[in-house]
């Protein structure tokens, strides 16, 4: 199977299937997570946000919440670190609040393997260079998670993700899956240092020289 052949045709292929199956298979665990989300946090029980897909496109993505919506004396959210709770870390930790985007992947959105989504407003910071990760569906993990995830710093993750579309194959993609699950499992590269989750991006970092082809 050649890569272009996998990048465009068995790749979204194996998507719905993985991702129909998977949400089968885990629909107990979301209906739990679900309902202590609920319990513990209140509604609504899901966060969404835009995010840059596809080709530069917007889509809606969805996780389960993992933090309150306690605001300061003049309604504005509190910082991330102060509506944390130790449940939301949890759900972060172990990336069980990532799993709703099964959802996602489903619809076309997103691919189970693939640079993860950013926030929308990031688009009109991009390099031409940069920009070359929305020409795969983004992922629910990648090359940049298994490499670092939030442990790594954001030119990082771009010379990553750009590599991973340059090397987008069945080979790749089975690669990254088997390093997602000890990634996972050991909660590797959560949190930024002195973070919660990870900095804002403003694209002012220093050019890296990153390996890509362990």
């Amino acid at each position: 199977m050649s890569g272009i052949t996998y990048r465009y045709v068995w790749k979204r292929f194996l998507d719905i299937i993985g991702s129909f199956l998977l949400i089968i298979l885990l629909f107990p665990l979301l209906l739990s997570v679900a309902l202590l989300v609920r319990i513990k946090l209140g509604s609504p029980v899901f966060f969404t946000q835009n995010r840059l897909g596809l080709n530069g496109r917007g889509f809606t993505i969805w996780k389960f919440r993992s933090m309150t919506n306690c605001v300061d004396d003049n309604g504005h959210l509190l910082a991330d670190e102060y509506r944390l709770t130790k449940f939301g870390k949890f759900l972060r930790d172990c990336s069980i609040d990532e799993l709703p985007q099964l959802w996602n992947v489903l619809k076309g959105d997103m691919s189970l393997i693939g640079p993860r989504p950013f926030i929308a407003e990031y688009g009109s910071r991009y390099t031409a260079e940069q920009m070359r990760r929305h020409e795969v569906r983004p992922g629910i993990s990648g090359w940049a998670q298994v490499m670092g995830r939030n442990s790594i710093g954001w030119s990082q993750k771009f010379i990553l993700d750009v590599w991973y579309v340059d090397n987008c194959s069945l080979a790749t993609d089975v690669k990254i899956l088997l390093k997602t699950i000890p990634m996972v499992v050991s909660r590797r590269g959560v949190s930024a240092a002195n973070h919660v989750t990870m900095p804002e991006w403003t694209n002012s970092e220093e050019p890296v020289e990153e390996i890509t082809s362990e």
